[in-house]
């Protein structure tokens, strides 16, 4: 292992999720990243332990194409302003 990663945390089983599909899971953890910044008013470092675990959970097309759609105003999840607008 590099030591460049000292502690990579991914996310934990979610007894909701128990198939090998991981779909809905990564789905929900992403949405809840975007609850975290709307219950704290956009602050990122608050929130970047549940980013973790949406980006450690999601391909990464995935969660690139979700922060972009946040960003254009077109996101079907939670709503909430990417930072920027």
């Amino acid at each position: 292992m590099s030591s460049i990663v000292n502690f990579m945390k991914t996310t934990q089983a979610d007894k909701r999720f128990p198939n090998q599909n991981q779909a809905n899971h990564c789905w929900n953890r992403y949405n809840e990243w975007v609850m975290c910044l709307k219950g704290t008013q956009g602050d990122e470092d608050a929130c970047k332990g549940v980013r973790q675990l949406a980006v450690s959970l999601c391909p990464c097309e995935w969660v690139e194409k979700w922060d972009e759609e946040r960003e254009e105003g077109a996101f079907a999840g939670i709503k909430f302003p990417a930072k920027g607008e």
